[in-house]
């Protein structure tokens, strides 16, 4: 057995994937983390309101879009702002277990870094929560839009007193958005497919319906998308990981590209050539 004959290294084509326990752990975590940060925000409606009056007035000196031209995209009829409530209730969780799951089981090395991007940006803006409490646009008089779910429905929320569940004084940074930029920029940093630019799609809707339902301001959208992009600086995604590459069986020969293309020129030759 010599050098070209030499049976390749075995190297499996996709990394190993990390413990399915430890992972439900880390998640069952960060739910706990943010049901403190819930509890640890309550009392601060006052501080809220103040910081959404200087939230609006900032936009307005900085002359971002009004709000207010996307809902009115929104109210033409009862469908659109419907369909718009529903995405924002039923797609953001879903959607983003669905990318981890898919990762998961079809790209392990990327859906380790997807997973501390992730981690890293909620943890961020859970910090932020706490630092910098902000009532909605749509809890905000002034800002003269309508709380779309509570007037055409489905609502995720109830009333801010009352809810146990989440905390609706949390509008910067959007975590809606956040979430969803990452799952866009995820598959198509795992996929080779042409068509998956059209992922962005998803960003885009969600920046449509979390902006036209009053639910955050353009800043909630600015402040996510400058997490995430510091977190994607850091956590650089792999470069080496292998998609759909067939295994090369154990102990059979691979040769090198110069044999290769040796046995091509001999294949090619005339019959009776002299050597």
């Amino acid at each position: 057995m010599n050098a070209r004959t030499e049976p390749a290294q075995a190297e499996p084509d996709t990394p190993a994937r990390p413990p399915l326990v430890r992972e439900l752990l880390l998640v069952a975590g960060l739910f706990l983390v943010y049901k403190l940060a819930r509890g640890l925000a309550t009392g601060h409606t006052a501080e809220a309101f103040r910081n959404a009056h200087r939230v609006w007035d900032g936009e307005r000196a900085l002359r971002l879009p009004d709000e207010g031209a996307v809902q009115s995209l929104l109210l033409h009829g009862d469908v659109p702002v419907h369909l718009a409530n529903t995405y924002y209730a039923a797609v953001h969780f879903p959607a983003t277990v669905a990318f981890l799951v898919w990762l998961y089981l079809r790209r392990p090395a990327h859906y380790v870094w997807a997973r501390r991007v992730l981690a890293a940006v909620t943890g961020a803006a859970l910090v932020l929560h706490l630092a910098f409490p902000l009532a909605p646009p749509r809890m905000l008089g002034a800002s003269g839009l309508i709380d779309t779910a509570r007037v055409f429905g489905p609502s995720v929320y109830g009333p801010p007193r009352t809810d146990q569940l989440s905390n609706q004084f949390a509008a910067m940074p959007s975590l809606h958005f956040g979430w969803a930029l990452m799952l866009a920029v995820g598959l198509i940093a795992a996929t080779r497919s042409r068509l998956r630019w059209l992922w962005l799609l998803h960003p885009a809707l969600t920046l449509l319906v979390i902006v036209g339902t009053a639910n955050h301001y353009w800043l909630d959208v600015i402040v996510a998308t400058a997490l995430l992009g510091l977190a994607l600086a850091v956590l650089r995604p792999p470069h080496g990981a292998r998609r759909s590459r067939p295994a090369v069986p154990h102990g059979q020969a691979v040769p090198r590209r110069r044999a290769a293309r040796q046995d091509g020129a001999r294949r090619r030759e005339p019959a009776g050539a002299c050597r």
